[in-house]
């Protein structure tokens, strides 16, 4: 016999406990752990050459949320964008970095002046991040039949 709830004027009630074959009440026993999957919608990134500011100082450690289908739409009215398509992963990700080093803040004029190889590493953690493991494939050892998991991915945004 299962324990059911009743409502009573919209609030439940628990049903009482089916008895045992001895007649006591049977004791519930601990209630499943529910796991609730928390949104991430930021991530940590180390540049690996770092931005250098007008006075010298050397920016690597930084933020990057998660993209939403508004900035990756108002960059394409942008004029430089509709000149020069290549403009378009400058403009999204100066839209998407929320913290680099001690910047006030960051724009995609920081991230113009960024360094080839740093632009490089933020295109493809921007993809990363907003894949959501899309980029990434079960697969299992020949020899051994151990699962594992590879990375598939490694194109530039826009690339396809």
């Amino acid at each position: 016999m299962r324990r059911t709830a009743a409502r009573a004027g919209g609030a439940e009630v628990a049903a009482p406990a089916p008895a045992t074959e001895s007649g006591a009440e049977a004791v519930p026993g601990p209630a499943p752990v529910l796991q609730q999957h928390e949104l991430r919608t930021e991530f940590p990134f180390q540049l690996p050459r770092g931005y250098v500011d007008e006075a010298g100082t050397v920016h690597r450690d930084g933020v990057m949320r998660l993209s939403t289908a508004r900035d990756e739409l108002v960059p394409l009215r942008d004029v430089r964008v509709q000149e020069n398509p290549a403009f378009l992963s400058v403009v999204l990700l100066g839209r998407v970095i929320t913290r680099l080093g001690t910047l006030p803040n960051v724009h995609d004029g920081t991230v113009e002046n960024m360094f080839a190889s740093d632009l490089a590493f933020l295109q493809d953690f921007y993809r990363q991040i907003n894949a959501e493991g899309h980029t990434r494939a079960a697969v299992e050892c020949p020899h051994c039949a151990e699962p594992f998991e590879v990375e598939l991915g490694g194109s530039r945004l826009g690339e396809s």
